[in-house]
């Protein structure tokens, strides 16, 4: 994405029209997006940035540093009026509320002498949106019933008409419920990523995870915990190979389409993201009804929280395998059972009450 030259803030200048007062709003505006390049941002986040504060201030409709908290409440409610979603009303505040911070630390001083007004941030806690995923948790299915899906998925594979791919969204929606990786995290793998010599459980190199605030990929090196490395070893000896000729290049994508290969590179081409859902979505329909329609990739990734610190794993390592920035993210993740809880305590009022009784002896 290209951005315009802009001009330094710090020269001498006056505000003397209203055209004078349009430009100086713009080069804050550009200054602002070029920092969010200069720290990595990706093309769309500034893209976004972009179109809610020109948003922003066409509904202000005076100079963006006079903004009030209060011409924020009235944005921010216009916006779920107009039936925008949660989490595009939760960007559009962030967007906002990280210029007027942007321009407070840096240009505050600049603004003041030449306007006379001490600029405001104009999101705060009082009308900053909560998060809009913590309202709608994704609670996935129970162990038994992800065990169900799963075995007679298995157990069909070898007489499904189209084997590829149906073992190709098998092994997909595998590592969605063992090691808990996104959808495009999975389809962007290649074969270079299995690396079956690191670890005792052999390790897959996630290169394009999800990085924070669309800062690019954000990579990371995941044990093949869960039996999660036998599915892979399946893979890479007994089907990848049948898709095309290029399963002895690394740079080979590791969950290929069955269409021809690409022309130029040779190479077969990558599964589409869609192709997978659809694999899991007619897999559900198929062998869990109740949850069709609501058993997506996510949900599995949710899955493989909770099945993980069922079994003891503790929330650390958790976010580490799910590539989480922050642990409160990783918390949300977690369904478990009032009876765990409930086991939870007991298990650790016997361990107050034996260190009791050991100091008392």
């Amino acid at each position: 994405m290209g951005l315009a030259a802009v001009r330094s803030l710090h020269g001498p200048r006056r505000l003397a029209t209203e055209q004078d007062a349009e430009d100086f709003e713009q080069e804050l505006v550009d200054q602002f997006l070029l920092c969010g390049v200069a720290a990595g941002s990706c093309d769309s986040t500034v893209s976004a940035d972009r179109y809610a504060l020109f948003e922003f201030i066409r509904f202000l409709g005076r100079p963006v540093w006079t903004a009030q908290a209060s011409d924020a409440d009235r944005f921010l409610a216009q916006q779920r009026s107009l039936g925008r979603a949660r989490l595009t009303v939760e960007h559009k505040a962030s967007s906002i509320g990280r210029f007027f911070d942007f321009v407070i630390e840096r240009y505050q001083g600049d603004i003041v002498a030449l306007t006379g007004v001490v600029v405001a941030q104009v999101i705060d806690e009082f009308n900053r949106p909560g998060r809009s995923d913590y309202g709608a948790a994704r609670v996935p299915p129970s162990e038994d019933e992800i065990d169900e899906l799963f075995g007679a998925w298995r157990d069909w594979l070898p007489s499904a008409r189209k084997y590829l791919p149906a073992a190709r969204c098998y092994l997909a929606a595998s590592l969605w419920r063992r090691v808990g990786l996104r959808i495009q995290e999975t389809r962007m793998l290649d074969l270079r990523d299995w690396r079956r010599d690191l670890g005792e459980f052999g390790s897959v190199h996630v290169r394009f995870g999800k990085g924070s605030r669309g800062r690019g990929p954000k990579t990371r090196l995941i044990p093949a915990i869960n039996s999660a490395g036998a599915l892979l070893d399946w893979w890479v000896a007994d089907v990848r190979h049948q898709f095309g000729d290029d399963y002895q290049r690394l740079d080979a994508p590791l969950l290929p389409t069955e269409r021809q290969p690409d022309p130029v590179t040779g190479l077969c081409r990558r599964a589409g993201d869609q192709v997978l859902r659809d694999g899991l979505a007619e897999a559900v329909a198929r062998w869990l009804p109740q949850w069709k329609g609501r058993l997506t990739p996510h949900v599995l990734r949710h899955f493989c929280a909770s099945s993980l610190y069922r079994q003891g794993v503790d929330l650390k390592a958790i976010q580490e395998l799910l590539g989480h920035s922050w642990l409160s993210t990783t918390t949300h993740y977690v369904h478990v059972p009032a009876q765990h809880v409930e086991r939870a305590w007991v298990a650790a009022n016997e361990r107050t009450a034996a260190r009791l009784a050991g100091l008392g002896g």
